[in-house]
């Protein structure tokens, strides 16, 4: 099968859903698919480049702060646009942006199928120009992608019950696949532990981009209320348009002395992250808005325990196995308490972290990369003929 995928900027780094479409189409090339990629070209290398490949946007006011999230929009070129869908038995859209709508339009146009993967809220793009708490304007923008972009796709993947139920919510008629992106499988490499050591510090850890819909601040702020704060080595992985902001606001619990280690904030490799993971005692999720959040997965593998965020947009805290590693969002004395629990409770940690291991082999990509399959055929199989299905 001959599947598109759409994507803006596939090659960007530091974006998650960028990295999530690469791994994506990565196992479905290794599952026998043929895949093509239309999108803007890779900045970070001469190789590989897209298959068809369309120009940088400039979108003015906007376009350093976009930048700044680890994303490139790319114009609309309906000649290249056109030449890919015609290649294609199947098109996948990555986002609802205008070149997704450009694409759905041009597979209306021949007839090809389209589906879509939701990556990603509306919430997601306003938290960055303090809107994310404007519920017209959010809801405003969701009907306008349903309207415009999903609407035109057979089945559309949601990565969560979340994503599904507000998806339903919002009336998309299209066919909803709860189908997770998916981790790639890795053995639990962690250390055995030992008894607690006084001398070195708690490793508590926070992955993500540093932006305002992540919250890291609620984790800076259960500093002041954990009893274990001097003996906690803050460590925040990831970069974004919020980094001064947030290295000010964790340097200045340590300046005050709420905090005897400076915090760490640093942007790693795949392979560092692992190896983190196996070090951290206690993994921190404040996101307030996410559509799944792998990288909770990817430090559960490696045994580390999760407190994670509740809340009306993220998902992330269906990963959690008990109340233990849940707290309200944007609650930071709820949040110490959690880590006040799990810091007093070492043998805990030791008892639960295999089990959080063995909790994410249900989200092994092998297992997605099935499932999109069948909703590739499924899109595809509607499109054709009587005589050729």
């Amino acid at each position: 099968m001959k599947i598109l995928f759409v994507a803006n900027s596939y090659f960007a780094t530091g974006n998650g859903l960028c990295a999530s479409a690469r791994r994506t189409v990565q196992y479905l090339r290794e599952a026998g698919q043929e895949v093509r990629i239309l999108s803007g070209p890779n900045h970070e290398a001469s190789e590989p480049q897209p298959d068809f490949m369309l120009k940088d946007a400039y979108i003015p006011f906007f376009n350093n702060l976009i930048h700044s999230h680890g994303f490139q929009f790319s114009r609309i070129d309906k000649k290249t646009i056109e030449k890919a869908v015609r290649w294609a038995d199947v098109v996948h859209l990555e986002e609802p942006f205008f070149l997704e709508i450009a694409t759905a339009h041009i597979c209306k146009k021949l007839n090809k199928p389209c589906t879509a993967t939701y990556h990603l809220h509306p919430e997601n793009i306003f938290c960055s120009i303090g809107m994310g708490d404007w519920k017209c304007l959010n809801s405003g923008l969701l009907r306008w992608w349903r309207n415009q972009v999903y609407s035109y796709c057979s089945d559309v993947q949601c990565p969560s019950k979340n994503v599904l139920e507000r998806l339903k919510k919002f009336g998309f008629k299209s066919r909803l696949h709860l189908i997770s992106n998916g981790i790639i499988p890795d053995e639990n490499i962690r250390p055995q532990q030992a008894e607690n050591d006084p001398s070195k510090p708690f490793l508590i850890t926070c992955v993500g981009r540093l932006a305002g819909e992540k919250d890291q601040p609620t984790l800076m702020e259960a500093m002041r209320y954990s009893r274990y704060a001097d003996r906690i080595q803050l460590y925040f992985a990831g970069r974004g348009p919020k980094g001064r902001l947030f290295r000010k606001k964790a340097h200045k619990l340590y300046k005050e002395g709420v905090l005897r280690y400076a915090p760490v904030f640093r942007y790693h490799t795949q392979e560092e992250l692992r190896q983190l993971a196996a070090q951290t005692d206690l993994y921190i999720h404040c996101a307030i808005i996410e559509v799944e959040g792998l990288s909770a997965l990817e430090f559960l593998q490696q045994a580390a325990i999760p407190i994670i965020a509740d809340g009306e947009l993220t998902a992330t805290a269906q990963f959690a196995l008990d109340e233990r590693s849940v707290f309200p969002a944007q609650d930071p004395r709820a949040l110490a308490e959690r880590i006040d629990y799990w810091l007093d409770h070492p043998g805990e940690r030791v008892k639960m972290g295999p089990k959080y291991a063995e909790s994410t082999k249900q989200y092994d990509i092998h297992k997605s990369i099935e499932a999109l399959i069948a909703m590739f055929e499924l899109a595809r199989k509607e499109k054709l003929p009587a005589d050729e299905q």
